[in-house]
C-alpha cells in the first residue's frame, strides 16, 4: 500500500456525521467532496469518476491545496464510514510516512493538516495523553488560536468557555445538575483551565529571524507534532474491536470491553475506549499475531507476547474480536516488511572493530502513565505448553501457538510488565 491507495479507518469527522463523498452523478460527470482533517471540503469536478485512479485524485487535491510533491508521500486517501454504506473520501496523513520525516516538512499547509489532524486525535482522546500532555499541547492550541500570550488575556474563567477546544473532553467534564450548575455562575476556575494557562504563559515565541506570523505558525505547528511524536500510537490506523473482561468470579464471567486497536509502523496497541488508557502496548518484536475467521464464529485477532503469572514466566494470548481481524493482520505483517526493507544493512564484524556503539538510554515514563500497558485489566489465555506451530517465521518463543511474528535473527523477547511499576519504554 502506498501513499496514494484507499485505507480504512475511523478518524473524528466521520464519526460526528454520515455523509457521502459524491454529491452528484450525472453521465459523464461527478461532483466528489474530499473532506481534510479540519472538517473542511474540498469539491472537485470529476470526469469519468469510474475510471479515475486514485492516483489521479490524489494529485487533483494537491494541486486544489497547491501543496508540494513531498505531499504524495505524506497524505493518503481514506474511504471511511461506520457502516461502510456510504463512505467519505478523506485525506489524512499515511500511515506508513515516517515520524522522523515530518521533522523535515518546512511547508506550512502541509504542517497545518498534519497539525490538524493530530490535534483532532488529542482532542477526541484517540490518541490517549497524560493530562501534563495535554495541557501542553493545548497550551500551543491556544498559542495558534488566540496568538501571544498577553498577561490578563485570557484568564483561566475566560478559556473555561472553550476548553474543550484545547482538551479532551473527558477532562473538560464537571457533572451535571444542581452543582455543575453553580460552578457555571462564577466559582472559581478549575485545575484544567488554570493548568492550561499556565502550560499557554510557557509557549515559547519565534527566535529573532523568524517573527513573521506564517513562520511563528510553523513553528508551533511543528512543536505540536514534535509533543506528539511522544506518543507511541501517533501516526496509526484506528480499528474497532472487543477484549474480554477479567473475571470477576469462577461463576460470573466479566463481559466484554470496547476496544481501539492502533497500528503504526511501531507497534500494536489496545486503548480502553471509557478509560482512555492503554491496555497492552507491543512492538512488534515483543509479538507474535494470526487472525482467525470461522464461519460460524466471531473474527479475532489473536496476540502473543510474554509475561508472567504469579512470578512464572508464560507465554500470553489476547483474544480480541473485530469485524477487521483481517485487515489488522495484513497491516501488522506490511508494516514488519516497510520496516525490514528499510533497515540500513549489518556492517561486516571486523577482527579490528572497536567496542560496540553506545545504545540510547530508553526513556522513562511516568508512573501510571496512561500509555503503560495495563496488563492487569486484561483476560488473557497463559500456557506454557509447546503449541501448535502456524506459518513458522524465526526466530520464535521457546515455546509459542503463533510463530507467525518478527524475524530478527537472534531476537529475544521481554516480559511486558503492568503500570504498577516505573516503566521503561
Amino acid at each position: 500500500m502506498d501513499g496514494t491507495e484507499g485505507s480504512a479507518g475511523h478518524p473524528g469527522p466521520a464519526e460526528r456525521s454520515h455523509r457521502s463523498s459524491v454529491s452528484s452523478v450525472g453521465a459523464r460527470a461527478a461532483d466528489v467532496l474530499v473532506y481534510l482533517a479540519d472538517d473542511t471540503v474540498v469539491p472537485l469536478a470529476v470526469d469519468n469518476l469510474p475510471s479515475l485512479s486514485a492516483h489521479e485524485l490524489h494529485r487533483a487535491i494537491r494541486e486544489v491545496l497547491q501543496l508540494p510533491d513531498i505531499a504524495l508521500d505524506i497524505f493518503a486517501l481514506w474511504l471511511v464510514s461506520p457502516l461502510l454504506d456510504e463512505p467519505s473520501l478523506q485525506f489524512r496523513r499515511n500511515v506508513f510516512f515516517p515520524k522522523r520525516r515530518e521533522l523535515q516538512i518546512h511547508d506550512e499547509e502541509v504542517l497545518r493538516l498534519l497539525y490538524e489532524e493530530a490535534k483532532g486525535n488529542v482532542l477526541a482522546a484517540r490518541y490517549p495523553c497524560d493530562v501534563e500532555d495535554c495541557e501542553a499541547l493545548g497550551a500551543l492550541v491556544c498559542r495558534v488560536q488566540l496568538g501571544p500570550f498577553q498577561p490578563g488575556q485570557p484568564t483561566a474563567c475566560t478559556l473555561r468557555e472553550k476548553l474543550g477546544s484545547f482538551l479532551p473532553a473527558h477532562l473538560c467534564k464537571r457533572g451535571h445538575g444542581l452543582f455543575a450548575a453553580l460552578w457555571g455562575r462564577g466559582a472559581k476556575a478549575g485545575t484544567s483551565e488554570q493548568g492550561l494557562l499556565n502550560a499557554y504563559r510557557k509557549v515559547q515565541e519565534a527566535v529573532s529571524g523568524d517573527s513573521e506570523r506564517e513562520a511563528s505558525l510553523r513553528t508551533h505547528y511543528r512543536a505540536y507534532l514534535t509533543k506528539c511524536h511522544e506518543l507511541p500510537y501517533y501516526g496509526c490506523a484506528f480499528f474497532h474491536g472487543e477484549v474480554d473482561k477479567p473475571a470477576q468470579s469462577f461463576v460470573h464471567r466479566g463481559g466484554r470491553k470496547p476496544v481501539t486497536v492502533a497500528i503504526s509502523l511501531e507497534g500494536v496497541h489496545v486503548i480502553d475506549n471509557r478509560e482512555k488508557h492503554v491496555l497492552l502496548g507491543l512492538r512488534f518484536q515483543e509479538l507474535s499475531w494470526d487472525h482467525t475467521s470461522p464461519e460460524e464464529e466471531e473474527s479475532v485477532l489473536w496476540l502473543e507476547f510474554d509475561g508472567n503469572n504469579e512470578g512464572t514466566p508464560v507465554n500470553k494470548l489476547l483474544k480480541i474480536y473485530s469485524k477487521q481481524a483481517e485487515l489488522m493482520s495484513s497491516l501488522i505483517e506490511y508494516c514488519i516488511e516497510l520496516n525490514q526493507a528499510s533497515e540500513p544493512a549489518a556492517p561486516p564484524e571486523s577482527a579490528s572493530s572497536s567496542s560496540p556503539p553506545p545504545t540510547q538510554r530508553p526513556q522513562l515514563r511516568r508512573q501510571g502513565s496512561v500509555v503503560c500497558s495495563r496488563i492487569q485489566h486484561l483476560s488473557t489465555i497463559d500456557y506454557v505448553e509447546e503449541g501448535e506451530q502456524i506459518k513458522p517465521v524465526k526466530p520464535k518463543r521457546t515455546t509459542s501457538f503463533f510463530s507467525r511474528q518478527l524475524s530478527l535473527g537472534q531476537g529475544s523477547y521481554s516480559i511486558v510488565q503492568p503500570t504498577e511499576s516505573l516503566e521503561q519504554s
